[in-house]
């Protein structure tokens, strides 16, 4: 990966990325309210992410983070994300960082260990959905990273490289820097991580259990439910918009009625 530290970015420049969103943008942020956000909730921006919410901060969807007026509940849920998604994979899928001690048998003693490791690492900021920048003061040129879970992959080598990406659909080609060691070992893929393969999910469950089961039977048995029941809404396809709401109504209280999941 190179080395050379992309050029900081301006209020002109982020100001012409903030044109290019498909969202609405509000005055930016004043120092005043950066300090205010950042003393809040302890953590840092970074130093392109505080010139990109000077210039304006886009709004209009739940996907762009308030930081001016938005749920602090919602925030601090956004903050602690990356931490508790790798934390539910120490728990459910065997994840464990080489850095870290030997794990202890005890699942909960595996958590202790891995929450004690998580509370030193770069904390991770919103930026847009579960793409994140690391929050470390003054600094700029970080990727942007999207998160879910210890399925960390780089979204752009910097902010306005993401932004390019992310809503013009124009990336750089140059590889991006590795500036934060914990993150950068799941981009880049460190001992025992299977950077190919996300966290192992089944899209079609009902329950966490069954969310983490890698097996075919348990992806069989969630897809085939949900198939069953997509298959009789598909065949209500004639009639008024009244007979069609009322068999759609019918299908719902059948489901309600009955076992959850349902068998059928």
């Amino acid at each position: 990966m190179t080395e050379q530290a992309p050029e900081p970015l301006t209020l002109e420049a982020a100001r012409d990325l903030q044109n290019a969103l498909r969202a609405e943008i509000a005055p930016g942020l004043s120092e005043r309210e950066l300090d205010a956000v950042e003393a809040r909730f302890g953590f840092a921006f970074s130093a392109d992410h505080r010139v990109f919410l000077s210039a304006g901060l886009p709004h209009g969807s739940r996907s762009w983070p308030d930081w001016r007026g938005g749920d602090p509940e919602d925030l601090a849920g956004r903050l602690s994300q990356p931490i508790e998604g790798v934390l539910f994979d120490v728990e459910h899928n065997g994840f464990w960082h080489p850095a870290w001690s030997p794990r202890p048998a005890g699942t909960s003693d595996a958590l202790q260990i891995a929450r004690s490791e998580l509370a030193a690492v770069p904390q991770l900021v919103p930026v847009y959905s579960h793409r994140y920048l690391p929050g470390t003061a003054g600094e700029c040129g970080h990727p942007v990273l999207s998160v879910h879970q210890t399925d960390i992959v780089i979204y752009g080598n910097d902010l306005a490289d993401y932004v390019r990406n992310e809503f013009a659909g124009r990336a750089s080609s140059l590889p991006a820097r590795s500036t934060v060691d914990f993150w950068s070992y799941f981009v880049h893929g460190g001992p025992g991580t299977d950077v190919a393969m996300p966290t192992p999910h089944t899209p079609c469950a009902v329950t966490a259990t069954e969310a983490v089961r890698t097996g075919p039977a348990s992806v069989a048995s969630a897809t085939g439910r949900q198939g069953r029941c997509v298959q009789r809404l598909g065949a209500i396809r004639h009639g008024t918009r009244e007979q069609l709401a009322g068999a759609i109504v019918a299908e719902a209280e059948r489901l309600l009625a009955g076992a959850w999941p349902p068998l059928d």
